[in-house]
This record gives structure tokens, C-alpha cells and sequence, in this order.
């Protein structure tokens, strides 16, 4: 299990103009992932996705570089199978010998946002190698699977407040018992955010849980407001209500409402999760495992949410790879019960590898394929990787 090679392509898959949507985020024209894949000498293989963007598109040109010119140097001749330690190598760099001989991290700078989530792509290509080295599902290398099924919620909801209940209701007519939403700053004003939620629970009746997303957009006097306002609605979680820097904001709406409050997506490393649990500012923990710092650190931050009683639902927004990698820790946790699954247009889920994802009636079997049990096809990646 010796590294011979690692390698980071950037994919750009164009999205037709009819299923393209519109948020906060502009009108999302492409899917962009950042795809890692590392070699042993015997020639086995691991995979693992590292991401620009929360949401569907980022230009991924730094990650390729940071991974190509800074990571793969460091592991190049190691041990795949020493993936606790490879971490600590590459969160530490020229330190690593300092933090493996005093049980302490000396990072480097990097030590949030891109170099992070480059990191979390090696962290999963590791995880994936190591379970089809040993035959065996990343689930099970985490522990074993707490259930056999879990139910999966719809993401999606960028409609107007005339279409939204169609919307919705179109979710929940393939199986679904629970749909999220977008709301914030893309509906120009709180009236406007709450004025769709309330179509949509008029749509989906009582029995459907109703989850919304602000993408972080509201401010403090808005996401209370919001708060108030909905509170008939019975919504299953707020998430992200405010700007992910501003945790005390984020605690202060919290305190304001019976809503549960759930963040994560946009957090790095089990110290920003940490530094959440201090300021009292979520009920839920949704960690992007292409974000966060891939599947080791994801299961440390289930550890967190398992001791503060704090639920956990990553969020599995991304390519087939990190949607694997966050059922699998989902599955994995006791914090675990719910699993975001995307209806928006996503050819890195659906088209991207050679298996098939889906949710049937609105669950999810717990994973029993050896690594994360995705393969992706070399004729898309050929297609669509970008030149950097």
C-alpha cells in the first residue's frame, strides 16, 4: 500500500439551460468538482472530491495546484494505510515531526479554507483506497453501519411563491417524506422568504418535515424576524441563518426561536465546530466532508456532535464521491438520522461514476460496496476536465 502517484483534476460539467436554477449564488450554469485520485504501486486505486464552492460551481484551478504541487510531494513514497498520520503530515507540513513526537497540531497556514479542502479530498481518496484494500465498506472502517436504512430528504426549492408548491409536492411524489428550501436574501426580503415557506407547507400539509436554507444571507434582525414569522409553520431546521463567521449572531437566533438551527457546510476542522458548540449556536452539524477535512476529521466532528447531544447531517451537496463519504459517516454515527439528497440538476452524482445512486421511496440503504462504492467513468472525466 506504498503511494506511488496522486493526481487532481478539475471537472466543469455544463448544465443544460432548462434544468439550470437561480439562487443566491447567480444562475448556476455548471457542476465543477475537483476529482483526487491516488495510486499504489500494486496499482490499486482511491478516489476522493475536494471542493471550491458550498454550492455547485467554483473554479477549482487552486486545488489542482495545491494538491499536485504540495500534497503530493509529502505522500509520495508513504503508507496509504497510515491515514491518521498522513493527515497530520499534510495539516502540518514541514511540522508534522513536531506534532507526531508532542501529540499537538503545529499547522501551517493553510490551516482553513482551500488547503483544507484540498486535504479533505486526499483524506477521502485514502479512506476509499483502504476499504478496497481490505474488501470492506467505509462505513463498516468507521464501525459499522447504527442502521440498515435512513431517510433521505429532497434538497432543492428555488421556486417562486406561485410555483413552490409544485415544486415541492413534485419532491415528495417520489418518495420522500422531508423537502429543504432556499430562502434569504435571493427573495429581495423576509416578507418575501416567508411568504414561500408558508405556500410550501400549505402544499406538502402537516406530515412532511420542512427544512429551509438562508445560505447564510440574513442578517441577525432578519433571521429573527423570519423566525417569527414561520413559526406556525412547524419547520423541521433553519439552516444557515446568518453569516458563517458570526457565530454569536447566530447563538443570538438561536436563543430567539424553537426553531433548531443547523450550520456547517462552509465550517473547516473540528476546531470551527468546536468554537460553534462554545457559542451555544446550532442544534445540528452539517460538515461538507470535501470541505471539512475529509472523513477523518468528519468522524471527529461526530464525535463532537455525539457528546454535546447535537444531531448530525452532513452535507451531501457535491459529486457522488463526498455524497458517499457523508452517508457513510452518517450511517456510521449514533448523531446521525437524516441524509440530504439532491434534485437539482447534478451530473457529478448521477453521471460522473458507473453505479447508480438513489434514493428508493425516500431512504437509503446503509452502504455495502468495498471504499466509498463509487467508480468514476474515465470517458466523463476525459470529456470534461479542465486544462490548468
Amino acid at each position: 500500500m506504498i503511494i506511488r502517484d496522486i493526481d487532481a483534476v478539475w471537472l466543469q460539467c455544463p448544465i443544460p439551460p432548462e434544468k439550470q436554477h437561480i439562487s443566491d449564488f447567480g444562475r448556476l450554469a455548471s457542476f465543477d468538482m475537483t476529482l483526487v485520485t491516488i495510486t499504489t504501486e500494486d496499482g490499486l486505486q482511491g478516489f476522493g472530491e475536494a471542493k471550491a464552492a458550498v454550492g455547485s460551481a467554483g473554479v477549482c484551478a487552486s486545488l489542482v495546484a495545491c494538491i499536485r504541487h504540495e500534497l503530493r510531494p509529502l505522500l509520495i513514497g508513504q503508507d496509504a494505510r497510515h491515514i491518521h498520520k498522513l493527515w497530520e503530515m499534510m495539516y502540518n507540513g514541514v511540522r508534522d515531526h513536531y506534532a507526531l513526537s508532542r501529540g499537538r497540531s503545529f499547522p501551517v497556514l493553510g490551516r482553513r479554507g482551500l488547503t483544507i479542502s484540498a486535504i479533505s479530498g486526499v483524506d477521502m481518496a485514502l479512506w476509499d483506497l483502504l476499504g478496497k484494500h481490505l474488501n470492506t465498506p467505509v462505513v463498516q472502517l468507521l464501525g459499522g453501519a447504527c442502521r440498515e436504512r435512513m431517510p433521505a430528504y429532497a434538497s432543492g426549492g428555488w421556486a417562486d411563491v406561485a410555483a413552490i408548491g409544485t415544486q415541492v409536492t413534485g419532491y415528495t411524489s417520489r418518495g420522500f417524506g422531508g423537502v429543504k428550501m432556499r430562502v434569504g436574501v435571493m427573495d429581495g426580503t423576509v416578507a418575501n422568504s416567508v411568504a414561500r415557506v408558508k405556500a410550501a407547507r400549505d402544499a406538502l400539509g402537516p406530515d412532511i418535515d420542512l427544512m429551509v436554507d438562508a445560505h447564510g444571507t440574513f442578517s441577525v434582525p432578519e433571521a429573527k424576524r423570519f423566525c417569527r414569522e414561520v413559526e406556525a409553520c412547524n419547520l423541521r431546521w433553519f439552516e444557515e441563518p446568518v453569516n458563517s463567521d458570526n457565530y454569536a449572531g447566530c447563538a443570538e437566533v438561536r436563543a430567539s426561536t424553537d426553531i433548531p438551527i443547523s450550520v456547517g457546510e462552509s465550517e473547516f476542522t473540528r476546531f470551527d465546530f468546536r468554537d460553534i458548540i462554545a457559542h451555544r449556536a446550532a442544534d445540528i452539524f452539517q460538515p461538507d466532508l470535501a470541505i471539512c477535512g475529509g472523513v477523518s476529521e468528519g468522524r471527529r466532528i461526530a464525535a463532537l456532535a455525539e457528546t454535546h447531544q447535537i444531531e448530525l447531517a452532513p452535507h451531501c451537496w457535491g459529486s457522488a464521491f463526498s455524497f458517499m463519504a457523508g452517508v457513510s459517516l452518517a450511517f456510521a454515527s449514533p448523531a446521525g438520522i437524516v441524509i440530504e439528497f439532491s434534485v437539482g440538476s447534478n451530473p457529478m452524482l448521477y453521471d460522473l461514476v458507473a453505479e447508480s445512486i438513489s434514493a428508493e421511496e425516500g431512504q437509503i440503504a446503509a452502504p455495502s460496496r468495498p471504499g466509498l462504492g463509487v467508480t468514476p467513468r474515465p470517458e466523463f472525466v476525459q470529456e470534461y476536465r479542465q486544462n490548468v
